[in-house]
């Protein structure tokens, strides 16, 4: 079986200039005329200027879930998670999360989101306290 190698959401944006600053100043990435990526493809997005406005539709939030979600993002400690949190906030970031801690049986899942200018949200989380 073939193995892909990355993959990029694609992201129908109001305003391309205004998407495209957003995604190189506030969440780091990389940003040219095919892709806005960080971390060497482990996000990514496509971003393609909507025709029309209604055609920007970020997702709904799904049942018994507290914020909708269009990307959710995986980073590995609680401590690289509040690094992230606090580089994004410097930048001026929207939160439509905060961090939340929940405890299980299993143990803590600590995560966040943000906001794009078009209202994609973007969650980030971890599940280790180290």
């Amino acid at each position: 079986m073939s193995k892909i190698e990355y993959s990029v959401q694609v992201r129908l944006v109001s305003d391309l200039a205004a998407s495209k600053d957003f995604y190189e100043k506030v969440l780091g990435c990389e940003v040219n005329d095919f892709w806005a990526v960080r971390d060497e493809f482990a996000l990514g997005f496509k971003l393609l200027q909507a025709v029309e406005p209604g055609d920007v539709q970020p997702n709904k939030k799904g049942k018994d879930q507290a914020a909708a979600w269009d990307t959710y993002a995986y980073v590995d400690t609680h401590n690289d998670l509040d690094q992230l949190y606090e580089e994004l906030k410097a930048k001026g970031a929207q939160f439509i999360q905060e961090p939340v801690l929940t405890e299980a049986d299993w143990g803590a899942w600590k995560e966040f989101s943000i906001t794009d200018p078009d209202n994609y949200s973007i969650g980030f989380g971890s599940g280790k306290k180290d």
